[in-house]
């Protein structure tokens, strides 16, 4: 199926945006490029289960609420002294080669539609740039949205044996006619033997659409770790991934979503075992009431080179409602017979069981069914290594809870 590009979108206006950003003319190639690239592009795949395609992406509206020239938001870039936390405007005045090696090395700018699109159209961003040898915790990036649409891109760079932990939040602020589009490209280079924690926590309004690709390269004996929360959108269209093209290299991705009234998640974690020792474990957990609906797909693919690889994978969702849907599919490739690897997903309902035992002793229906599904997300919760994420986390799922 062909995609339709939207008839308003311009040279002129990749111009503007470049200019306001005084850019570099390789960047400003970069995005005219992906603008002239959008009419052959697809959108990217949706997960199908078995006679089914769960996100028809073709129907997004783009003529509706894709505003490119009155981007506008509130946004906080912080970190400590020791890492280098620049909006992109900065980085490209400061670190322009940086920006130049790292831009698109990671995520294909013309990967597809709605990268190319991002690519184009992009007037924010964050660039997090952590020397060799430096740890570094609480870099805090938060995005608030104030417009009909925004395009936000992030990149991080470690180098050997550095440490860097960053929280990325992205919220809605001033009302807007309409709906919304949101898209977000995160690009991670992790260098040899450096730690990377990358922490996303979507809750923006129920109107807004967004669409995010998180994915990172490992190098040797470096670790980067995921975590994915997601709780506002209407339509979330989110994958996180990492190629471990190191040896030792490790990655964890962890994941929660909880939807509500017609709330639509397409959710995938995926990891590439390119290099030999390498490790990787996918967890994520996800709650349904109303007529929400999710489907999730997690890929563990092990390569012909990766000897002894350690590749996990656990995938569960919870359905308040008899009205709400949910499928799962778990993939294992493995191209190497020197692998420990195991994967599982369950779909279901409250255990009437554990129901009846809460309420028989006094607790209240709604009390129990409320702490069944707080205590669900425990093990993802215990996932979570940094305290402030968890507890936003855990605040949003008992803020749900209440409605």
């Amino acid at each position: 199926m062909s995609t339709q590009v939207h008839a308003n979108l311009t040279e002129e206006q990749v111009k503007q945006i470049s200019e306001g950003l005084d850019e570099p003319e390789w960047l400003l190639e970069t995005r005219l490029d992906a603008l002239d690239a959008l009419e052959g592009l697809e959108m990217p795949d949706v997960i199908r289960t078995p006679g089914r395609n769960w996100t028809n992406l073709y129907d997004l509206d783009f003529a509706g609420f894709v505003d490119p020239l009155n981007a506008a938001e509130e946004k906080d870039q912080v970190g400590p002294e020791e890492v280098e936390v620049m909006s992109i405007a900065e980085a490209l005045d400061e670190r322009e080669e940086l920006v130049r090696e790292g831009f698109g090395s990671v995520v294909d700018p013309e990967e597809n539609y709605l990268t190319a699109l991002s690519t184009a159209l992009f007037s924010t961003g964050t660039v997090v740039y952590v020397p060799e040898g430096v740890d570094a915790e609480d870099v805090t990036v938060r995005t608030r949205m104030n417009s009909q649409s925004l395009f936000n891109y992030t990149l991080v760079v470690t180098e050997k044996s550095s440490s860097v932990t960053i929280l990325e939040r992205q919220t809605t602020g001033d009302e807007v006619d309409g709906e919304r589009y949101y898209s977000g490209l995160v690009e991670i280079d992790a260098g040899e033997n450096s730690n990377v924690q990358y922490g996303s926590l979507q809750n923006v309004d129920e109107e807004t659409y967004t669409y995010t690709l998180k994915r990172g390269h490992a190098d040797s004996h470096a670790t980067i770790n995921w975590i994915e929360g997601n709780v506002g959108s209407r339509l979330t269209k989110s994958s996180v991934e990492t190629h471990l093209q190191g040896e030792g290299s490790e990655s964890q991705i962890v994941g929660a979503f909880f939807g509500h009234n017609d709330q639509h998640f397409d959710v995938a974690a995926r990891v590439w075992h390119e290099a030999e020792h390498t490790t990787a474990d996918l967890v994520t957990r996800g709650v349904l009431d109303d007529d929400a609906r999710s489907v999730y797909e997690g890929v563990q693919d092990v390569g012909s080179d990766a000897w002894d690889t350690s590749s996990y994978q656990r995938e569960n969702t919870l359905m308040l409602s008899d009205e709400s849907e949910a499928d799962a599919s778990p993939k294992l490739i493995i191209n190497n017979h020197d692998t420990e690897a195991s994967h599982s997903a369950t779909v279901g309902q409250v255990d009437q069981q554990d129901l009846f035992y809460m309420t028989s002793r006094g607790v209240s229906p709604r009390m129990a069914r409320n702490m069944l599904v707080e205590g669900f997300f425990v093990p993802v919760l215990e996932e979570i290594a940094v305290e402030e994420f968890r507890d936003d986390l855990s605040d949003l799922v008992a803020e749900r809870l209440r409605e």
